[in-house]
């Protein structure tokens, strides 16, 4: 029996890299990643090379069923130069230390655009719709624009393995977000990538597009869209000690740019101390506090301060994989 792979990879285009992908054919593939080849592709048309040096490698990381394709597979690769080291663009590469006591949780928003208009749907072609309040957790064809992609995406995600724990309507039209719970940094780096990619896929079909951008509707009155970074390890959940979590919040404090380098480009179009945010350049956390840099969910405290952290920073358009190795970096520093 021939199988499909398809094999996922980043691109290098700056600030926000674009997934890519192509289609390998093989016999007798019994889904195992370790019977998936690596395999070249022409880097100077990604802009990972230079025409006369063109050749990059995917190496295979994650594998997954292809739930909407028969016989068919998607693989997650990194991209590695063609002497096998870790290309620039390779973020999955700057993760220094994974292991599964690290526990993330990433809820990623996106909105849906209209590519005649260009306009989330929902909105019409000129001006705007009511402002926003109805459209979050919304239900009913006057707030929810877009919800057979949505449905759709999370059944597919679910059918692939991903381990999706929700989805919702967000706070503008045509804005949504699905939330992936991981251990370790490198698998849920993997699961956010495939389930932005069979999002891609799946809006691709209704001819609708993706967009990440952490505000597309510039300057108004609007949310922007972020990926919300839930996490904890051991002795955040394990400990029952306030000054953990106070350690950690502090660590984060004399960190900021570590963490704002890598939490997506055009960022601070959406940090800007409004829509529930905190500044760019500026930095706090406190308790259920969504204005906050990190919030301190109310359950890690009902639960004798054993839990986790959100740092509500990174935009919609981060690396989840930069994101993941700068948050074990500072936690790993605060509780050294």
């Amino acid at each position: 029996m021939k199988s499909k792979l398809e094999y996922i990879w980043l691109d290098g285009y700056k600030p926000t890299q674009s997934l890519r992908s192509k289609t390998m054919v093989r016999n007798n593939f019994s889904g195992k990643l370790d019977e998936c080849p690596m395999w070249s592709f022409d880097g100077s048309s990604t802009e990972q090379a230079e025409g006369n040096d063109s050749d990059c490698l995917l190496k295979p990381v994650a594998i997954i069923p292809d739930p909407d394709r028969k016989n068919s597979y998607l693989v997650m690769t990194e991209v590695l130069n063609a002497d096998g080291s870790p290309h620039p663009s390779n973020g999955r590469a700057t993760i220094d230390s994974d292991d599964d006591d690290f526990w993330f949780g990433f809820e990623q928003e996106y909105f849906l655009i209209n590519t005649e208009t260009k306009l989330p749907l929902g909105f019409p072609d000129n001006g705007f719709p009511a402002p926003q309040g109805p459209y979050y957790c919304s239900v009913g064809a006057k707030n929810a624009f877009g919800r057979e992609i949505v449905e759709e995406h999370l059944d597919l995600c679910l059918e692939a393995g991903l381990n999706v724990e929700g989805i919702n309507a967000e706070v503008a039209a045509g804005q949504w977000e699905f939330q992936i719970f991981s251990k370790g940094a490198k698998l849920a780096g993997d699961e956010i990538w495939l389930g932005r990619y069979l999002l891609e896929r799946t809006a691709e079909k209704y001819g609708v597009a993706v967009d990440y951008h952490p505000k597309p509707l510039g300057d108004t009155d609007w949310n922007g869209s972020g990926m919300h970074a839930n996490f904890s390890n051991g002795p955040m959940r394990d400990s029952g000690d306030e000054a953990v979590f106070t350690k950690i919040c502090e660590e984060f404090g004399k960190n900021i740019q570590r963490h704002i380098g890598v939490y997506g480009a055009d960022n601070d179009q959406r940090l800007t101390g409004a829509h529930e945010t905190q500044s760019i350049d500026q930095f706090s956390y406190g308790v259920s506090d969504r204005g906050a840099s990190i919030r301190i969910p109310i359950g890690t405290i009902e639960d004798g301060w054993k839990g986790r952290l959100e740092d509500r920073r990174p935009a919609s358009n981060a690396d989840p994989y930069k994101v993941a190795a700068a948050i074990i970096k500072t936690t790993k520093d605060a509780l050294a």
